[in-house]
Formats: C-alpha cells, structure tokens, sequence
C-alpha cells in the first residue's frame, strides 16, 4: 500500500466495518433491546475523540454501534458549519448514533430533523446528552444539569421522538452529588416520555471522571425501568466489559477510554462473554492499527494533531514508548507519522 492510497485504506475499513454479513445495520430495525443482546458492546461517545477515523476503526474492530461526540443543538440552530461537520459519516461507516446536547426543546426538534434529513438511512438512533460534568455545559443548564429538571428533560425527548423515524436515547449519570441520587426516578421519567432506552454512568456531576464508576447504582436503575439500560463507566478491558454487564444486569456497556488504542476490544469481549478464546493484539497488531488509523484521520480530513494522543495509546507499553511518544509530538503530517512507524518497525524488527 503507497502513502498516497487513502482511498484504498477507506475501502478496506468500509468491508470490515460493514456488518450486514451479520446483522442488519441499525437503521433498519426498531428492535433495539434485540440489537443489544445480539451486539452489547458500543463505543461511546467521547467528546474530542469520536471522529469517523477513531468510529471506523472501532466497528472494525468489533463495535456494535459508534457514536459521535456530542453535538450543539444550538450549533446546528445557528448554522454553524463545523457543528454540522460532526455528525457527518464517512463513506467506511455503515450507520452511526448521534449524540445531541442542549436545552432549548425547539432547538431539539430542528435538530432531530435536520440529521435525519442529512444521515436518511445512516441514522441509527438519535442519543440526548444528560451526563456530561463540564461545566461550560452545566452552567447552560445542559448536560448533567438536566437531572435537576426532569420536566425540562422529559420536554426534550418527547420532542425528539415526535420527529425521529429512529429510536430516541439518552445518557444520564447517578445524580448531581452522592447525597442526591436520582437516577432510578429520572430514567422512569425518561422512559414514559418515550426513551427507547437510558445510558447511566455510574458516577455524580460532582465525581467528574473520578472514583468508581458504582455498578450496583447501575443496576437499581435497571430493575427500575422496563427500556434496555446501557451501563458506562469503567470498561477499561474485555474483563471489564463483560463483568459490568452481568453485574448490572444491564443489555449493553459503553466502551469510552478502553478503546484507546485498543479498537479489538469489543470483539476480545464479545469473544470472552461467548466463551471463545480471547487473543490480544500483537505488537505488530498495534503497530499496523495505528497506521491505519493515522491514515484514515488523514484520509477522512481529521486534524492530525489528534494523532499525538492516538500514538500516546497504541505505543504504550512497547519498548522505548516515551521516545517513540516524543518524536510523535514533532509530527505534522501524514507522511511524518509514517516515517516514524518505519523507524519504530526497524528497531523492533527482532520483536515484530
């Protein structure tokens, strides 16, 4: 394969991502809490990491589904081009889901609109951000501040189910702080606004990303609701994925910063909770991972800055890793990143 053939890279992770061989992609299909007993492992939305190179590579290796970041409503109401840009798949990727965040409900309704007209029948499910901590997105009262107003929450998603030919989900987290819990109670009132299901991260607003994600939480919330529940937090590895879900009871886990530079992770689970034989990547494995990648973000007119922290992840470990990770910082372009993996391959020849 020549540096230049990035349309070539595109067609290979096109067969490999599409999973009709095997089962319809999620478009076509209303039955959700049987795609996820069929497929439970889902990459998950990650705000500055899910762009169509990182959502490729992980339906190529084994996602059910991919998410994009999370996407202004109010971005979209506006205008805004490169909001727009976000929920636009390439051409390897067979359906995605996409996140919206907001607090406006006409601004909602627009922008359910709005991507169905543009995604037609790659729209797999529309998701209503209801966890993010941060607060530039609280303080709007969106995101997690949603959970202090479950009317307001509830005015959201029956909006966005009255427009959505797709199924209407949401995230949520346990509550604003450990002494308010209010998840069981909250993803209720979601479901009877009709939510086709709720993803609960077992964490408060308060905990940010810190601390255990809190896995019986998970399960009140399960027992509490008749929709599928889909458990995130803490998915670090196979193990990890697969005791989460028998542990909440839950129909499928989100994988978020397990899949960092490890897209075989959902199938290394899928094959753990079958019980198939688990096989870990090989350093070459990795090594041959992340030049497609790096070539797909280029291909697919990603920012190769993000290469930096996708070199940080597939190189750890490997012998040298933080000089491998130092000359990654001076990288600016494709054909940089590629003079580095020739270097990296010739040192570890003996290894590969």
């Amino acid at each position: 394969m020549t540096r230049s053939d990035a349309s070539r890279v595109l067609r290979l992770h096109a067969a490999a991502a599409n999973l009709s061989d095997h089962v319809e992609p999620w478009s076509r299909t209303s039955d959700l809490r049987s795609r996820l007993s069929a497929a439970p492992f889902l990459m998950a939305p990650m705000a500055g990491v899910s762009d169509a190179a990182y959502r490729t590579m992980a339906r190529s290796g084994g996602a059910a589904l991919a998410y994009t970041e999370m996407v202004s409503v109010a971005g979209m109401h506006y205008g805004s081009l490169k909001t727009w840009e976000l929920v636009d798949p390439c051409d390897a990727e067979p359906d995605i889901a996409v996140q919206l965040f907001g607090r406006d409900v006409g601004q909602f309704r627009e922008a359910v609109i709005g991507v169905q007209e543009r995604l037609r029948d790659r729209l797999a499910l529309i998701d209503v951000n209801m966890a993010c901590p941060v607060p530039k997105v609280t303080r709007k009262g969106e995101g997690s501040a949603l959970l202090a107003d479950p009317d307001q929450a509830a005015a959201i998603i029956r909006a966005c189910t009255e427009e959505a030919d797709v199924p209407v989900t949401c995230k949520i987290r346990l509550g604003l702080t450990s002494d308010a819990i209010v998840a069981p109670e909250f993803a209720s009132r979601m479901e009877d606004a009709g939510a086709s299901a709720v993803a609960v991260h077992g964490r408060t607003r308060s905990q940010l990303y810190h601390g255990a994600s809190d896995r019986s939480a998970i399960a009140e919330v399960v027992s509490a609701v008749g929709i599928p529940v889909i458990a995130s937090g803490d998915a670090m590895d196979e193990k990890a994925c697969v005791d989460i879900l028998h542990e909440t009871g839950a129909a499928a886990v989100f994988v978020a910063r397990g899949s960092y530079g490890d897209p075989w992770v959902f199938s290394r689970a899928l094959d753990r909770l079958s019980g198939r034989e688990v096989v870990p990547p090989t350093t070459a494995d990795r090594l041959g991972a992340f030049e497609c990648h790096v070539r797909l973000l280029d291909a697919t007119g990603g920012r190769m800055a993000r290469a930096r922290s996708l070199a940080g992840w597939y190189l750890k470990g490997l012998p040298r890793a933080g000089a491998m990770r130092d000359a990654a910082m001076r990288c600016l372009t494709l054909d940089d990143y590629l003079d580095l993996l020739d270097g990296i391959r010739s040192s570890l020849e003996g290894d590969l």
